[in-house]
């Protein structure tokens, strides 16, 4: 298999979503003063991890369009647990990509004490031999969320998937703190929007003060 055209259309639809939601991300500041994406990032999977991850699950090449559905990935980082369900709400709207799947472990918490929201969506990208739909993932998850799983994952790196007991424990202790963080902060949810509202005002004044 020719890897680099494989990959070609993931890294094509990486380019155009991550585009497109930070175009999202833009147009709420304008209207609203406040956007509910923090920011916005995205990578197509090595290929150490796609075939480490082909030799574990024990996925046939023939299929692996279909079994894979990580390849392409973005992450919508949130400040607020409802902004992750707005979000949520705006993409399957949307009409340049269909959402075939939806996983919710905000709510259903995976064991290990991770927690976001996923959605595997059908992507159309042109190709010089016509439209290919590419099958993408899109986590949307706080700040809080995106701490804990970008640490959790380093751990899982070093461990080779094998963390030692005491560090799970660990682990869930700090992904409980880190919801009770974000249940909290929700609570002053109005009260935080308002302050950024306030510094974003005067920022701008300043701005337009200096350029003149």
């Amino acid at each position: 298999m020719d890897w680099e055209i494989f990959l070609a259309p993931y890294q094509q639809v990486v380019d155009e979503l991550k585009v497109k939601l930070k175009g999202m991300r833009t147009q709420f500041e304008y209207e609203s003063n406040h956007s509910p994406i923090e920011f916005v990032t995205g990578r197509v999977k090595p290929l150490s991890s796609i075939m480490e991850k082909v030799r574990r699950k024990e996925i046939d090449f023939d299929n692996l369009e279909e079994e894979l559905q990580d390849i392409a990935g973005l992450r919508v980082v949130c400040q607020f647990v409802e902004d992750i369900y707005y979000i949520v709400d705006r993409l399957q709207s949307r009409n340049d990509f269909v959402v075939i799947e939806e996983r919710d472990y905000v709510i259903q918490k995976k064991e290990s004490g991770y927690r976001s929201y996923h959605m595997i969506i059908e992507y159309p990208v042109e190709t010089i031999h016509g439209e290919k739909r590419v099958i993408a993932e899109i986590q949307i998850r706080t700040l809080a969320m995106n701490f804990w799983a970008t640490n959790e994952h380093s751990l899982n790196y070093k461990y080779d998937g094998q963390i030692p007991e005491n560090i799970k424990i660990r682990l869930e202790r700090a992904a409980e703190a880190a919801f009770k963080l974000d249940e909290e902060m929700s609570k002053i949810k109005d009260e935080v929007q308002e302050a950024q509202r306030i510094y974003l005002s005067n920022k701008n004044k300043r701005g337009k003060g200096t350029s003149r």
